[in-house]
């Protein structure tokens, strides 16, 4: 893919928006989740959720305009929409696990044929945990996994198997990679849609895990 990596992970936050329906209530994990809520379609209201105890999440502010008092479970600083509320952190945990989120738009280290996510741990480095992402992967109704298609060290995070250790097995729903949008389905990963400039042999060539496409694209 040719564009610049800012524009390439700004296709992939839009594109993961043009999946949100009118009055879902959506999570958004660490890192480029938390972009799409600044693509949201107009037309569209959605509710976005954070595990550290807020409802109604907006946009990311313009520089400059950041209130400390105003951040996400990853310690962002986030704005709220009107009708925004607070509660504690056990409540929006609740919420979670009972079943009460749409959508859950994660970040991914690795994914894989399975649907099985890797989100949380690079051996050798130093995390302070898994943190809610399992109870999120596990909660959400629908789970979209976003990513580069490409880890810094030139491998792809699209894998027949995770080697990475799972921040939940089989929940991923679809994948949005900056080369295109792919369905794990109870046959296997199915790509639905190409990044712009991209072709099928640029994302096949790529990654081992075994790729359908169900139409020419």
């Amino acid at each position: 893919m040719a564009a610049d990596r800012d524009s390439r992970r700004d296709w992939i936050a839009r594109r993961a928006a043009m999946e949100l329906r009118d009055g879902d209530v959506v999570n958004l994990g660490i890192g480029l989740p938390t972009t799409v809520a600044g693509f949201v379609p107009p037309g569209i209201r959605v509710v976005f959720q954070s595990e550290n105890g807020v409802l109604g999440l907006g946009p990311r502010p313009a520089p400059g305009d950041e209130d400390a008092d105003l951040i996400d479970a990853g310690g962002g600083y986030v704005t709220v929409v009107p009708g925004a509320c607070f509660f504690d952190s056990a409540a929006a945990f609740n919420m979670i696990r009972g079943g009460h989120i749409d959508v859950a738009i994660l970040g991914a280290l690795q994914v894989d044929e399975l649907g099985n996510l890797a989100n949380y741990i690079i051996p050798g480095k130093r995390v302070p945990g898994i943190g809610g992402g399992m109870d999120v992967a596990t909660g959400a109704r629908r789970v979209i996994g976003v990513t580069e298609l490409m880890a810094s060290d030139g491998t792809c995070k699209l894998v027949p198997r995770c080697t990475l250790p799972l921040t939940a097995a089989g929940e991923v729903n679809l994948i949005i990679t900056d080369y295109g949008v792919i369905e794990v389905t109870p046959e296997g990963l199915v790509v639905q849609e190409l990044a712009p400039d991209v072709q099928p042999e640029d994302l096949t060539s790529r990654t081992a895990a075994r790729l359908r496409f169900i139409r020419k694209l």
